[in-house]
C-alpha cells in the first residue's frame, strides 16, 4: 500500500511529478512547432512582470483563502478531496519540495496553456476566443469534479489576462502568479492535513 511518509514514496511522488509536468512542455514544444509557435517568445527576465507576477497573486490567493476556509456547496467536497488526497503526498514533502512542485507546475503548465495554446487560438479566432478555448482545455485538464474544472478555467482565465499585465505581454507574469499561489496553497493543505491528522494521533 502506498505510504507517503516513506522516503521512497516521496521520491516517486516527486518523480511522477516531474515527468507528467516535464510532458507538458514536451506537448508545448511539439504543438508550438505545428502551429508555427514559439513557446517562450514572450519570456522576458523584465522587473515590470516580476511586480506584477507578485501583485497578481494576492487576489487569487485570498480567494483560495476564503474558498478554504469557509468552504460552502461543492467548495467543502472540493477541500475534503485536497486534504484527503493530496494532504499525505504534500506533508511527506520538504517545503522545498513543495516550492519545487509549484514552480514546476508553473512553469510547465503556463508554457503549454499561456506560451502556446493562448497565442495560437488568439491568431486564428481572435483574443477572446483565444483565452476562452485554451482555457476550456485548461479546466479539463485539471478535471477533478466539474466545480473544481469551472475555478480552474476561471483561474485560467485570470492568468491569461495576467499575460498582458502593465500592458506588455509577458510570460513571466503568468508563470509566477501560477507557481507562488500552488506553493502557498500547497503549504496550506499541508498544515491542514497535518493538524487533523495529529487530532486522531
Amino acid at each position: 500500500m502506498f505510504d507517503p511518509a516513506k522516503p521512497a514514496d516521496r521520491a516517486s511522488f516527486l518523480k511522477i511529478a516531474s515527468l507528467f509536468e516535464g510532458g507538458l512542455v514536451v506537448a508545448a514544444y511539439l504543438i508550438g512547432w505545428l502551429g508555427d509557435v514559439d513557446p517562450l517568445a514572450n519570456l522576458r527576465p523584465e522587473l515590470k512582470a516580476l511586480s506584477w507576477g507578485l501583485a497578481g497573486t494576492v487576489p487569487l490567493y485570498l480567494l483560495f483563502l476564503l474558498s478554504y476556509h469557509i468552504p460552502v456547496g461543492r467548495l467543502h467536497a472540493i477541500k475534503r478531496f485536497l486534504i484527503e488526497r493530496m494532504g499525505p503526498l504534500l506533508d511527506a514533502c520538504h517545503w522545498r519540495d513543495l516550492l519545487y512542485l509549484g514552480l514546476l507546475a508553473g512553469i510547465t503548465e503556463e508554457i503549454l496553456f499561456r506560451g502556446v495554446l493562448q497565442p495560437m487560438m488568439e491568431a486564428s479566432w481572435g483574443w477572446t476566443a483565444g483565452i476562452v478555448a485554451s482555457n476550456i482545455l485548461f479546466a479539463m485538464a485539471h478535471f477533478v469534479t466539474p466545480c473544481y474544472a469551472l475555478l480552474a478555467g476561471l483561474t485560467g482565465v485570470y492568468l491569461g489576462f495576467a499575460l498582458d499585465f502593465g500592458g506588455e505581454r509577458n510570460l513571466l507574469t503568468p508563470i509566477l502568479i501560477h507557481a507562488i499561489y500552488d506553493f502557498l496553497a500547497f503549504l496550506a493543505v499541508a498544515r491542514t492535513y497535518r493538524a487533523e491528522r495529529s487530532v486522531y494521533f
